[in-house]
């Protein structure tokens, strides 16, 4: 290898080796601060007072440049005080009056709460690294029966792409060869595999377990879903709650009553109450280290970054910290029924014939003729005459569609007829089985009606089934005493079956876009803080006008844009899990603020009583800080 070469190769170990240990930068130099602390107190005690003062400035300049340079800049940039300059002019003070041990400590202290903080900031911002990880950066491009290996930016939509088992999918698209179950862990936060076939969805970033898979992209590398909650993430953990907004401008004004508080005691005492020049200036350098509200600026921001990590961890993505805080302060929820409380999908609960006819034959041959219908009702008849027969549907002889009716078809010579009963004749269908429609009709289902020549002969029941996970979360957000609600565009009948079955509070049917939005602001004037659960899509005008808006995601990038809160998963327990997950953030944060306020009282009484020396007055102030960091980080779990 030749010499240029050979410097080459140092050199990028060399920048390698400073990427590796720049997140370490603020704890190596609070450490490397503290050593030179320790050197000049040895140099010190054995009488090298000048190299002592030399190890203490060292210490100084380590450990305090990170802070000093982002308090500088932010000052000049807010023409606003802060705490970093606080600390500085304090550190400069103990100096000057010969406290260099104290002043070195202080910094010292600064910069571990400094870094501590930094590593909270860094904890809670792994989500999205982790995140970015997952994305592959090259996909396997199939392009007139070839294979080439292609960077993921280069794929355009319409692309096909081979994916082989345990390879990660690298662009949204729609499955048209092959099936497989796949990993959709870190999309949705479900731990088990999804089965996935013919014309399903995929996502960036999940996993191909089992077989090989064809997929036809379907969104440019920028627009996936991945890439959204990339983008959502890090907005969310940008964007500051009333809270922290508060302590920021609460900060700048504080700095300032501290300062002239400071300023005053240089001469007060001396004259008041016969303290010495020297006493007088050492409390004020104390003072000025103690009043400082460090502790009480990092009370709010790791802990709401923490909480947001956490969630975004569980599938529950928050678009900021406001919206996490009002979480915590819900009197009610309005649900949307289908796709939210229901699963959207109608599925059939019921099949009844006449006596003389065999069931199963009468199903099979109905869901033949249904197989040529787009119709919801129809694919769901047909999807439950595949599972219960497992049978090949066979074509009738002829078929017409009566739009908004039913269905005509002829199967060996003879006539049938399926659809809603006023097809069928209102008359017929009522008397059918006992009346036994009428029943099932006050269940919420809907009635489909089978004529073969003329003869009512068989009826099927289909309902959108209540989620089973529904019953547990409604309950568990009534024991939080939080009041239920349904609103839908369904009938009286329906919404009173589903609203029975799904233990809601009280419902609202027939409702449609707009009504839903004023039912919210008449539920806004019982209620101080209304959330607004739906898919994202239709709901979108209740969801903007809710206080908190939650959008049942399960990977529609139009809820990402909808709502403030996406549930990655359509699971409503995860609705209460936001909810503890906020009251702990909100609790969190009250301990941390209550905290720090004690502390500062309780050191700035003893310094006014002398009874607090420099040294401990450091050891409480930066001490509480860093304990209410950690307390912050309890969120992360």
């Amino acid at each position: 290898m030749s010499s240029e070469a050979k410097t080459l190769a140092k050199g990028i170990q060399h920048v390698g080796f400073l990427e590796k240990i720049k997140p370490y930068a603020e704890l190596i130099a609070a450490g490397l601060s503290g050593v030179f602390i320790l050197m000049g107190w040895l140099l010190d005690k054995y009488d090298h007072g000048a190299e002592s003062i030399i190890a203490y400035l060292l210490a100084f300049i380590i450990g305090g440049f990170a802070k000093a340079k982002e308090g500088i800049e932010e000052t000049y940039e807010n023409k606003e005080l802060n705490v970093e300059m606080l600390m500085i002019f304090a550190a400069i003070g103990s100096a000057i009056i010969g406290y260099w041990t104290e002043g070195a400590i202080l910094i010292f202290i600064f910069a571990v709460s400094g870094a501590l903080e930094t590593y909270a900031m860094n904890k809670s911002h792994k989500e999205i690294s982790s995140l970015m990880e997952l994305q592959p950066e090259e996909a396997l491009l199939i392009s007139s029966g070839d294979e080439k290996r292609v960077p993921v930016a280069d794929l355009r939509v319409k692309d096909l792409i081979l994916i082989k088992p345990g390879e990660r999918i690298p662009a949204d698209g729609t499955i048209i060869k092959g099936s497989t179950n796949i990993d959709e862990a870190a999309i949705t936060g479900e731990s088990m595999p999804v089965s996935k076939g013919i014309q399903e969805e995929v996502f960036t970033g999940t996993v191909n377990m089992t077989g090989s898979i064809t997929v036809e992209v379907t969104k440019e590398s920028s627009d996936t879903l991945f890439h959204k909650i990339i983008e959502l993430v890090q907005s969310a953990q940008s964007e500051k709650s009333p809270s922290q907004l508060f302590i920021e401008r609460f900060e700048g004004s504080y700095v300032k009553v501290v300062l002239v508080v400071v300023a005053l005691m240089f001469f007060l005492p001396h004259f008041l109450l016969g303290w010495n020049w020297h006493e007088s200036f050492y409390r004020a350098m104390i003072l000025l280290v103690v009043a400082s509200p460090c502790a009480l600026v990092a009370s709010i921001m790791p802990a709401t970054l923490s909480a947001i990590s956490n969630g975004a961890r569980h599938g529950i993505l928050v678009k900021g910290g406001v919206h996490l805080e009002n979480l915590s302060h819900l009197e009610a929820i309005a649900f949307d029924k289908t796709g939210t409380l229901t699963k959207g999908k109608p599925a059939v609960t019921e099949v009844a014939v006449l006596e003389s006819l065999d069931q199963n034959d009468l199903l099979w041959k109905a869901a033949s003729i249904e197989s040529h219908s787009n119709h919801p009702l129809a694919q769901a008849i047909v999807n439950y005459a595949k599972k219960t027969m497992g049978k090949e549907l066979f074509h009738p002889d002829s078929i017409e569609d009566v739009p908004g009716w039913g269905v005509k078809a002829v199967i060996n010579g003879e006539e049938w007829k399926i659809g809603k009963a006023a097809f069928i004749g209102e008359e017929k269908t009522a008397e059918f089985a006992n009346n036994k429609a009428k029943d099932l009709e006050g269940q919420g289902n809907t009635m489909v009606f089978i004529e073969i020549n003329g003869l009512l002969s068989g009826m099927i029941a289909l309902k959108d089934i209540v989620r089973e996970e529904t019953k547990l979360a409604i309950d568990h957000l009534k024991q939080e005493g939080i009041h239920t609600i349904m609103l839908t565009g369904d009938s009286e009948k329906t919404a009173q079956a589903i609203a029975a079955e799904s233990h809601v509070d009280e419902y609202f049917a027939e409702c449609l876009p707009q009504d839903k939005v004023d039912q919210l602001k008449k539920l806004k004037s019982k209620h101080k803080t209304v959330a607004m659960v739906g898919d994202g899509i239709n709901d979108a005008p209740a969801l903007a006008i809710a206080n908190v808006g939650i959008a049942m995601g399960e990977g529609t990038d139009v809820a990402l844009e909808t709502a403030d809160i996406v549930l990655m998963k359509n699971d409503l327990p995860r609705i209460s899990e936001a909810i503890r997950l906020s009251r702990r953030m909100n609790k969190i944060i009250k301990q941390n603020i209550v905290f720090s306020i004690l502390v500062i009282m309780t050191l700035i009484s003893s310094n006014f009583f002398q009874i607090l020396n420099l040294p401990f007055g450091v050891i409480g102030h930066e001490g509480s800080t860093i304990l209410v960091i950690l307390n912050s980080l309890r969120l992360l779990k």
